[in-house]
């Protein structure tokens, strides 16, 4: 009897990885992600148990870094769609792995099959060809990966009170004592 898939918890891992892979994510410096990640591989290499209280730190881990060959794809899908996991010799040929990753997979997977069939899970929801095309949207956790709820949202006329560059409309910079070096910060949904 095939093994199910947790698709709440595998949902979970989703947004806790893209919040985290988001916020590494900055132009100023290009290169965090991938020097968090890169600890983040040492880490779960040397203590693959580190996962039970962070498991989102796998697909974290192995973001941008795992393939679904074409003919893989829609048994993904059909996979997730009946939240069915694969066996370990359907698993192992819808995936293609870094050979630098390989040390890790093998690690956590003596460790632990399910979780790394999670993870991968996980990764295929969050990539659309080495990107992340799930979008938050107002802090839910609805996903959607071909944009059309935004052009919809955009069109029946919302405008979010916060919508505006300039959310304070007061200008505070002639008050005494007035520090100026916060005004451009911005946070998710400004």
């Amino acid at each position: 009897m095939p093994q199910k898939l947790d698709m709440a918890r595998i949902r979970a891992l989703q947004t806790d990885a893209l919040e985290n892979i988001e916020s590494y994510m900055d132009p100023d410096t290009p290169k965090a992600l991938e020097q968090f990640t890169a600890k983040m591989k040492a880490i779960l290499l040397a203590s693959p148990d580190m996962l039970d209280s962070v498991p989102e730190y796998l697909p974290m881990a192995l973001y941008g870094r795992v393939k679904f060959p074409a003919a893989a794809k829609a048994q993904w899908q059909q996979w997730l769609d009946k939240a069915v996991a694969p066996s370990w010799d359907q698993f192992k040929t819808s995936v293609a792995f870094n050979n630098a990753d390989l040390e890790l997979v093998k690690a956590i997977r003596s460790y632990s099959e399910q979780q790394l069939i999670e993870a991968c899970a996980v990764l295929f929801l969050l990539d659309g060809n080495g990107k992340i095309t799930a979008k938050r949207r107002n802090g839910s956790e609805t996903y959607n990966e071909d944009g059309s709820a935004d052009a919809e949202h955009d069109d029946d006329g919302y405008h979010s009170d916060y919508d505006s560059d300039d959310i304070d409309a007061d200008d505070d910079s002639d008050e005494d004592g007035y520090d100026d070096q916060y005004d451009e910060i911005r946070f998710k949904g400004e």
